[in-house]
C-alpha cells in the first residue's frame, strides 16, 4: 500500500475527521511506532507502522465485506438492544471501525457492504455520485404496468418527500408481486413508501446489487466474505 498522510489513514477508519485526526496530532494523542506526531501531514504505512490515535490502534488494513443481512438484523455498528450486522462478522474478518456503508431496514434482508474505509463509503454513499441499487420484493396490491411508470416519472411521498425516478420491472405477475426495483438514492424506507403510495404493500425485501456487484448468492444469510478488489471497482 505504501505511505500516506497520517490524518488521511486515521480518518479513512470512520471514528475522526480529517479536522479532529489534526487536533489529535495537536494535544500529542496520535502516534507512529511510539513516537508521538505532531504533524498530520506526516507519512506512515498503516501496513507495517503501529499508529494509535487518542488511545486506539488504528487497524493495519481497510478491509471490505459482502454480507447476506438476514432479517431481524440491524445494519450499524453497535446496538444495547439489537444484534447488528458488525455483530456477525466473524472473528478472522474483524478489524477496528467497522460500520455498514448505508443501512437496510430491520426486516429486509440481502446486500450489506461493511468496511472500516469511510471514504470509500463515502463516495458510494454520496447523492452526487448515485451509484444505484437493486432490489427484488414481493408487493402485494396488484402492480402492474402504471405502476411501473410511476416509478420511472418519479413521485411526491405522502409527507412530499420528492423521490427521483426508479427503475421497475415486472418478474412475475401475481399477488403478490415479483418485482426488481433500482435506486439511485436511498431514503428511509423509500421503496416501502413508494409502493405505499400507490395502493401497493411490499411483504419481502432483499438487496441484490450495489452498483455492478451483486450479492454472493453462495453466501447463507448471516455469512460474509471479504469483496476483491476488481469487485470493489464494479461498485463504483
Amino acid at each position: 500500500m505504501g505511505k500516506e498522510r497520517i490524518d488521511k489513514i486515521i480518518a479513512a477508519q470512520g471514528r475522526h475527521s480529517r479536522s479532529q485526526v489534526r487536533e489529535l496530532c495537536r494535544k500529542g494523542l496520535v502516534t507512529v511506532n511510539g513516537r508521538v506526531v505532531k504533524d498530520p501531514g506526516e507519512k506512515a504505512d498503516q501496513e507495517q507502522d503501529e499508529i494509535v490515535a487518542a488511545g486506539e490502534p488504528v487497524a493495519g488494513a481497510t478491509i471490505y465485506l459482502m454480507m447476506n443481512k438476514p432479517a431481524g438484523v440491524v445494519s450499524a455498528s453497535r446496538d444495547p438492544r439489537e444484534k447488528t450486522v458488525v455483530d456477525l462478522v466473524p472473528e478472522g474478518l474483524r478489524r477496528r471501525g467497522l460500520f455498514p456503508a448505508g443501512r437496510l431496514d430491520k426486516d429486509t434482508v440481502g446486500f450489506v457492504l461493511i468496511t472500516n474505509d469511510g471514504q470509500f463509503a463515502h463516495r458510494i454513499l454520496s447523492p452526487k455520485r448515485h451509484v444505484p441499487k437493486t432490489y427484488e420484493a414481493l408487493v402485494a396490491g396488484g402492480p402492474d404496468e402504471e405502476t411501473v411508470r410511476a416509478f420511472a416519472a418519479g413521485m411526491a411521498l405522502e409527507d412530499g418527500t420528492l423521490c427521483r425516478p426508479a427503475e421497475l420491472t415486472l418478474l412475475r405477475p401475481g399477488d403478490p408481486a415479483l418485482v426488481r426495483v433500482v435506486l439511485r438514492e436511498g431514503m428511509y424506507h423509500q421503496i416501502k413508501r413508494m409502493f405505499l403510495c400507490l395502493g401497493c404493500e411490499v411483504v419481502w425485501l432483499k438487496r441484490t446489487h450495489i452498483g455492478g456487484l451483486a450479492l454472493d448468492d453462495t453466501l447463507a444469510p448471516g455469512e460474509c466474505r471479504e469483496i476483491l478488489t476488481k469487485e470493489k471497482e464494479k461498485i463504483l
